[in-house]
């Protein structure tokens, strides 16, 4: 009986090392959320020296990247799927880079620099970048589907992970604010943006998600505003949306680590370097 007994111990450490080996191994088949963009030891100083090195260079590192990271993550965070998706809405290609219509974009692209998230890949019709803000997963997407697709794009990253609507953050430009005003709002209509109009028909008219909405003001005179949404910025716009950019990293920061009342008070109520000046 006593040999019975220690053969059945011998035989549950020696499936307990295979399983552990094998889950360092080959992470993808028993963790498939975990990518190098979530990994701790991805971090920022990290992500520049990669994408300032060589292609062959840059996926070797991924690749050690992955591994150690695996190794070097709680349990419990290895199993954790990304809880937000924070969504910056615009138009792909060097036409529309850095117009009014992509200030979505614009802002996704200084959360993924402040925060060390390569947006380096293309999933479900997006550039998009897994990783953390704080101790929060989070990944960020920018739909390449134009501006009146972007539901296809959104609606499937949501309908893959199963994410929350109320942690689904969707970040656009809205004429009705004044130029580099932002404000937060826990949910509401498209407001005449089609962009939005589209996202809130792939959720099957639900409106109930967070949308944290950038100014770009009114067309001067009889401007169209379609011309008007196509315009780049000045030299002096540029500047004061950079200074709007840093209170939107930061408005994201206190939304994910201490929730939405906090998070709309600070945007809400921060005045424009106009009024600051």
């Amino acid at each position: 009986m006593l040999l019975n007994i220690l053969k059945q111990q011998i035989m549950k450490l020696t499936n307990a090392v295979t399983a552990s080996i094998s889950a360092i191994r080959f992470p993808y088949t028993h963790h498939l959320f975990l990518s190098p963009f979530t990994s701790p030891l991805f971090s920022r100083r990290n992500s520049n020296s990669m994408f300032n090195s060589s292609p062959s260079s840059t996926i070797r590192s991924l690749s050690s990247t992955t591994e150690e990271g695996f190794r070097a993550l709680p349990k419990k965070q290895q199993q954790q799927q990304p809880s937000w998706l924070i969504v910056g809405l615009g138009n792909p290609g060097k036409k529309y880079h850095g117009t009014r219509h992509n200030v979505g974009f614009g802002l996704v692209d200084a959360i993924a620099d402040a925060e060390g998230i390569p947006m380096s890949s293309v999933n479900f019709r997006a550039l998009f970048g897994k990783g953390f803000i704080g101790n929060v997963p989070v990944m960020l997407a920018k739909p390449q589907t134009f501006m009146n697709a972007s539901g296809e794009s959104v609606g499937a990253i949501v309908s893959y992970y199963k994410i929350p609507l109320k942690q689904v953050l969707v970040i656009f430009d809205d004429l009705d604010l004044p130029f580099a005003k932002l404000r937060l709002l826990p949910k509401g209509g498209h407001g005449g943006h089609n962009g939005m109009r589209n996202i809130i028909d792939r959720f099957k008219g639900n409106r109930d998600f967070p949308r944290l909405r950038i100014g770009i003001g009114r067309p001067p005179g009889k401007m169209d505003a379609v011309n008007f949404v196509l315009r780049p910025f000045n030299k002096q716009e540029r500047q004061e949306l950079d200074f709007t950019f840093q209170h939107g990293i930061e408005a994201v920061r206190i939304l994910l680590l201490e929730g939405f009342d906090k998070s709309a008070t600070f945007v809400n109520s921060t005045k424009s370097i106009e009024q600051l000046s």
